[in-house]
């Protein structure tokens, strides 16, 4: 189980895993006999060496609150994950690196996060092409299609993400979410799907949204933004943290 230790002193801190002692390996083309070779390292006794006679702490990973800015299996992004302290204080810790082959740093902040909801799309592509697949033996016109597209936008831009129900399967991306449409706002899109289609082509559009209401096409795509509040420290806190840097800079030059 991994762990993150927080020096209280430095307000930094490290993500004690097993790896932290797992060597580095590269390749080298000019030792063809052995052109991969690995080089020892021990991150963690590296932070311990830094912070040495630093108060610190190990702080509580906050269940299911891990949030990235990209999908979760690009190795180089930026991920945020909630943390708390005995003394129950919350922070936000951010990980990240800018190169592939860079260990991940850490960056320690007071505060919480919330996502904000920036946009919601309805799945044109999909459903266009879900509509012509399902209706080859009854094709549907194009101006059919982009009007029931266009109907269906409109529905959506009425609709209070809020009040809708998640869908609990897993996107591949922690900012992006999928909502199922409420009952009224289905009934609504029913009923003025009536001024498109006439006869049989109600009776296939009816079932075609059955179909695809909770786990399909209709679904609607949230899309969100991570947003950090992060709490002010207090005046003694700064100094002393300006002081523990200037220690900081004078040891690594030793």
């Amino acid at each position: 189980m991994n762990q993150f230790i927080r020096c209280i002193d430095c307000d930094e801190g490290f993500m004690k895993t097993p790896f932290d002692q797992c060597p580095e390996y590269e390749y080298d083309p000019t030792h063809p006999s052995e052109p991969v070779r690995g080089i020892k390292r021990d991150d963690f006794r590296e932070f311990l060496i830094i912070h040495r006679g630093h108060r610190s702490e190990y702080l509580e990973i906050m269940e299911d609150s891990f949030v990235s800015e990209k999908v979760y299996f690009e190795p180089v992004k930026t991920s945020y994950i909630r943390a708390t302290n005995k003394k129950k204080e919350k922070f936000v810790i951010k990980q990240f690196r800018e190169k592939i082959g860079d260990p991940v740093k850490y960056q320690l902040i007071r505060g919480d996060y919330f996502l904000e909801c920036v946009a919601v799309e309805v799945q044109s592509e999909d459903i266009a092409k879900q509509l012509k697949t399902e209706f080859k033996r009854h094709p549907l016109s194009q101006t059919q299609i982009s009007a029931f597209l266009k109907l269906y936008r409109r529905v959506v831009r009425r609709i209070d993400i809020k009040n809708l129900e998640r869908i609990p399967e897993e996107s591949s991306h922690s900012l992006e979410v999928y909502y199922k449409i409420d009952d009224i706002t289905l009934f609504y899109l029913l009923r003025n799907c009536r001024n498109i289609f006439k006869g049989k082509e109600y009776s296939h559009i009816e079932d075609f949204i059955s179909r695809h209401k909770d786990d399909g096409v209709l679904l609607l795509k949230a899309r969100y933004k991570i947003q950090i509040t992060e709490k002010a420290k207090t005046k003694k806190e700064a100094v002393s943290t300006a002081v523990l840097a200037e220690v900081k800079k004078v040891i690594e030059k030793e």
